[in-house]
């Protein structure tokens, strides 16, 4: 195995890159649920909210760690467009991610969550607390939809003429 060619030369192999988004989606899910959470219970703003605010420091640290380490060459060779096709997929994967933690939220976009109404964690975890549970569930979710759609729409191998 050569470590080199998995951590520093620039790849189009999807393994290799998949294997490197793996660390950047993990910094920058600790930047976005550490915003969140920040936010949620220090700031005392509504989860949605903290939510949105989370994402968007995540996908900023995504981006700019991605368009450097992960996929070296992008399809679309204009910066501005590459970032907006870039938070464009990030706000699908952000609307994904209001509606997984929405059911468990006590005041979320619809309401109380279902998972709160019904306290189907018992009394393992405090209900105030199970908007955590669905931002970890989230988490994998999206993570798939945000790889997979940068991958074939910006990032796909361009073959050189």
């Amino acid at each position: 195995m050569d470590l080199r060619k998995i951590f520093l030369e620039e790849t189009n192999s999807t393994g290799i890159q998949f294997f490197r988004s793996l660390f950047v989606g993990g910094i920058a899910t600790l930047a976005d649920m550490g915003v969140m959470i920040v936010f949620k219970e220090l700031v005392h703003v509504p989860v949605s909210v903290a939510t949105v605010l989370g994402y968007v420091v995540g996908v900023v640290v995504n981006y700019v760690i991605s368009s450097l380490w992960v996929f070296a060459k992008a399809k679309v060779k204009n910066r501005t467009v590459d970032f907006i096709t870039f938070t464009v997929i990030g706000l699908i994967g952000l609307g994904l991610t209001q509606l997984i933690v929405a059911p468990f939220d006590t005041k979320g976009i619809f309401g109380e969550g279902i998972l709160v109404t019904y306290k189907v964690f018992g009394g393992l975890i405090p209900i105030d607390k199970y908007y955590i549970i669905g931002k970890v569930i989230s988490v994998v979710l999206v993570y798939m939809w945000n790889f997979f759609a940068r991958k074939f729409i910006l990032y796909r191998k361009v073959e050189e003429k």
